[in-house]
């Protein structure tokens, strides 16, 4: 029964990082199809990337509240109706409504599945292996997306990169009834603070908003900051908080989502950047782009499923997690001299194997991150976790993007090819990516402690 739930949680951890990048593939033929303007078409990624960002914290501490179970149901339930919504609609409005409704059930179900998932598995080293099979399935997400939408989007109609999501979502429902167990909340009245969760939520969502859409940054940026600030001042206070701040104590909770942050900036950016600089600079098309990066994605999940959890019982998982960050710092300093006509083999092949090291940093990170976290507390820890991991994920695409983008346009001045241009703003962000990377190695090694129990933080 246990297995079946890790199956159940992991197939709704592929769902949901699949579909922030399986539409990716299918833009072009939803704007032509269903008549998005260009300045619109950002949305398609937008409307899902602000819910889900925005909700995981406090969908995490709501599950400790109400039942992880709970949450997690309910968010199934809502991401598959919506994706049923998204293949049905027939105009932009309806469209990016819809896609708003799969960010939000995502960031329900999504926020708390990695405290079902440790409540389960409690033993070391069957939780190390648990972990690594569920942090596959999130690594391996975005490259597995954009070779799906491809497909789907060829063979059939961009409709399908949503209507797959229904018959899963539906066997994902039916089976959690069966497999996840039952669990009672500490009660909405443990936690119940209405002000703090509009503060947190609204700061969040107004941070990604900023970040992935790159309006006021400035204005709005220095808002959510404050908005934020305000939540942890009513944490300190609050009779009954909705985060309480005990967490943070944890040297491992902390540092693990400090960590991750870091390291999602560099790693995510790796995605969308090989991506641009294999369609724009080398010619491939999209299809193409998906099945150079599908090493990647193979190289994860071997890694993943059959190295970091044997690594993590051995050495433990802070040991495991350096070793990891080095490879990736090794794969982003290769691809810092990428040459502007790269071959696939000696050029971009060797990266793709080097980036098998995410799959020695996620599941050490998460098991590091949770481990550090009481039981009563395990749905804020996932939620927390996630939340570091996606604004991670948004800040290193927004910062790193904007660096490759200026560097790109001083070249371009200079007099320089557009395709060498394009080379050189790339190499910048992969140098910046390395930096970012080699921040996340130093906060690992001077901050990170080896559990040897259930770390309590202390109060």
């Amino acid at each position: 029964m246990r297995l079946l739930a890790l199956a159940v949680l992991s197939a709704t951890g592929l769902m949901t990082v699949l579909d922030g990048s399986i539409v990716t593939v299918a833009m072009p033929a939803i704007q032509q199809d269903v008549g998005f303007a260009p300045a619109e078409l950002s949305w398609m990624v937008n409307a899902y990337l602000i819910p889900f960002g925005g909700l995981l914290l406090l969908a995490g501490r709501l599950g400790d509240l109400i039942g992880r179970r709970t949450m997690f149901l309910a968010g199934t339930v809502v991401f598959t109706a919506a994706s049923l919504l998204a293949g049905l609609a027939g105009n932009p409005a309806t469209l990016i409504a819809a896609r708003f409704l799969q960010g939000v059930g995502s960031a329900l179900a999504a926020a708390v599945v990695l405290g079902i998932l440790v409540t389960i598995f409690t033993e070391p080293g069957e939780r190390a292996r648990a972990i690594a099979v569920f942090s596959f399935t999130g690594a391996a997400g975005a490259s597995i997306g954009q070779v799906l939408g491809g497909v789907l989007t060829d063979t059939l109609s961009w409709p399908w990169i949503f209507f797959i999501n229904v018959p899963i979502g539906v066997a994902t429902v039916a089976l959690a009834l069966v497999a996840l167990p039952r669990d009672r909340g500490a009660g909405l009245a443990a936690g119940a603070d209405v002000l703090g969760a509009l503060l947190v939520t609204s700061g969040l969502m107004l941070g990604i908003y900023t970040i992935v859409t790159d309006q006021h940054t400035l204005l709005l940026g220095s808002v959510s900051v404050v908005l934020l600030v305000l939540f942890f001042v009513r944490q300190a206070t609050a009779g009954t908080p909705l985060m309480p701040l005990r967490i943070l104590r944890s040297r491992n909770v902390s540092g693990a989502n400090l960590a991750q942050m870091l390291a999602l900036a560099g790693m995510f950016a790796f995605q969308v950047l090989v991506a641009l600089y294999t369609q724009q600079v080398l010619g491939y098309g999209a299809l193409d782009t998906g099945l150079a990066m599908l090493p990647a994605a193979v190289g994860i999940g071997v890694v993943s499923l059959f190295v970091s959890a044997r690594l993590s019982e051995r050495f433990g998982p802070r040991a495991t997690l350096l070793a990891g960050l080095v490879m990736l710092i090794a794969a982003m300093g290769w691809l810092a001299r990428i040459p502007v006509q790269a071959s696939y083999v000696p050029d971009l092949l060797p990266v793709m194997l080097l980036i098998s090291g995410g799959g020695l940093v996620l599941p050490s990170l998460a098991n590091l991150g949770m481990s550090g976290a009481e039981e009563s507390d395990a749905g804020l820890a996932s939620g927390l976790f996630n939340t570091t991991q996606q604004v991670g994920m948004a800040i290193g695409v927004a910062v790193l993007a904007t660096l490759a983008a200026s560097r790109t346009e001083h070249l371009l001045a200079t007099g320089a090819a557009e395709a060498a241009a394009l080379t050189g703003g790339y190499r910048l962000a992969f140098a910046a990516s390395a930096a970012l990377l080699t921040a996340a190695f130093l906060v690992g090694a001077v901050v990170l402690r080896q559990p040897t129990a259930p770390e309590k933080a202390s109060v």
